[in-house]
């Protein structure tokens, strides 16, 4: 079993993976990480954007997630920002239908530290190996996205909510 994090505006005691964004880094589904520093910054930009009202909370939960490898679901995981996560995220942004290959995916995350290269990559303003390059030095934050309502449903389990303080 490992600890996951989510971070949103809202406790989410039952996720949804049809519920989110669609254009998005890894294609619509539930986002978790294995960072509590990285959910507790998720959960403070998404309350921002909602608006005064929004708390941020972070949800904490369980997976089972060696039940899940040899159940023989269909996972990816990137282990580093190659040329192969740079062309899965620009499809998932665009769209496209890699998300539908997997029922989970792992790897780094497109956060405003790498976005700009991602965005240039993608509007073609710099080549792959140039992306590349500059994706090198970047620091790598983690998420895994479960695309599959099967898997939350049988090997994630809610443990708890915490509303974080925002400073005035």
């Amino acid at each position: 079993m490992i600890t996951l994090f989510h971070g949103s505006y809202v406790p989410v005691q039952t996720p949804l993976v049809k519920l989110g964004r669609k254009k998005v880094d890894f294609g619509q589904g539930f986002y978790l990480t294995r960072l509590r520093q990285q959910a507790e910054s998720w959960a403070y930009t998404i309350a921002e954007r909602k608006g005064r009202n929004a708390q941020p909370v972070v949800s904490t939960f369980t997976f089972d997630f060696e039940s899940v490898k040899s159940a023989g679901y269909r996972i990816k995981v990137f282990e580093s920002y190659n040329i192969e996560w740079l062309g899965y995220v620009v499809d998932c942004r665009r769209g496209g239908n890699k998300q539908c290959q997997y029922d989970i995916v792992e790897g780094g995350v497109a956060n405003d530290n790498v976005i700009d290269t991602v965005e240039d990559y993608e509007n073609g303003i710099i080549t792959a190996e140039q992306a590349l390059g500059q994706l090198r030095y970047k620091k790598v934050n983690h998420q895994i996205c479960i695309l599959n309502q099967e898997i939350v449903d049988k090997y994630l389990t809610y443990t708890l909510s915490e509303i974080l303080k925002v400073e005035e």
